[in-house]
């Protein structure tokens, strides 16, 4: 059994971890606040583009004369996983979930023959994904300096793989991100952006027939691009969200978690005290009554 000091310092220790998880807790839930703001404001636009652009594609059709950011190299032989994760850890199992269904998709993919790259965007995801598919890694994104998710992020790391696309480096590209639902609950997502995929609940206009000027596939050639950044800034602010959403339920359960253990400790070290002043009074009693 553990003496009263030591009691009393992991009483003191588990106070002081409570304080911090607490106050992380609070902070979470402030920025929480500004990036579930920041990501439900983007999903218009981004629904309303993706809309767009589907009727657009659907325009084009399955012409060969098409964007290859639309119709594809014709192979879909190597395979891009762009991996988006947090900087932060202390966010329960927000990153573990992105990375279980990225090393799904890699397993998957290597299965069926196919070779795969990856990209990383957060050092969580990176760091998880080392051991085993090290050797896959092209690059990494660091977002350590980034006090606030803008725009002009989303189209670094989409220069960043259109690059590679114009360089042949890959057929296909795939983001994997958590979509924000609420702080509770955060869904681990593929998107397909390269290709061009239709987003799974994209309202498109059937039936409407529309003249462009220019053409399809010009206007399909400058907003493709575009699309890219779209798709990966809509990302990054869903991920905020998330992240933030997690970190702010995983800071809540540690938080009561601590309570409960420094309950139980107190309970523990009164046990003991008492015990001690019990075997005292009982060393006094014997004394007195030997003389």
């Amino acid at each position: 059994m553990p003496n009263l000091k030591e009691l009393k310092n992991r009483i003191a220790s588990v106070k002081n971890t409570r304080k911090i998880t607490k106050a992380m807790q609070m902070v979470a839930a402030a920025k929480l606040r500004r990036a579930q703001e920041a990501a439900e404001q983007s999903r218009p636009y981004t629904e309303r583009f993706n809309a767009v652009m589907a009727g657009l594609a659907a325009s084009v059709g399955g012409s060969d004369s098409g964007p290859k950011l639309l119709t594809g190299t014709g192979s879909d032989q190597t395979q891009l996983i762009v991996l988006m994760t947090s900087e932060r850890g202390l966010c329960g199992g927000f990153n573990t979930n992105i990375v279980k269904v990225a090393r799904a998709r890699i397993n998957e993919l290597k299965a069926a023959g196919k070779t795969v790259k990856v990209l990383t965007v957060g050092k969580k995801g990176r760091d998880q994904l080392k051991r085993d598919f090290g050797d896959l890694y092209i690059g990494h994104v660091d977002m350590t300096e980034v006090k606030r998710i803008g725009y002009s992020d989303a189209q670094g790391i989409a220069r960043e793989i259109l690059s590679r696309f114009d360089a042949g480096e890959f057929d296909v590209a795939t983001i994997f991100y958590a979509k924000f639902v609420n702080v509770v609950s955060q869904v681990p997502t593929a998107q397909q952006i390269i290709p061009f995929a239709v987003p799974e609940g994209t309202d498109v206009e059937e039936g409407a027939i529309y003249d462009y000027e220019p053409s399809e596939e010009e206007i399909l050639a400058d907003l493709l691009p575009r699309g890219v950044a779209t798709a990966v800034f809509s990302a990054l602010l869903e991920n905020g969200a998330s992240e933030q959403g997690a970190r702010m339920s995983a800071m809540d359960n540690a938080t009561r978690n601590a309570g409960e253990m420094i309950d139980k400790l107190t309970i523990e070290y009164n046990r003991s005290r008492q015990a001690v002043i019990t075997n005292e009074l009982i060393e006094i009693i014997s004394g007195a009554e030997a003389l």
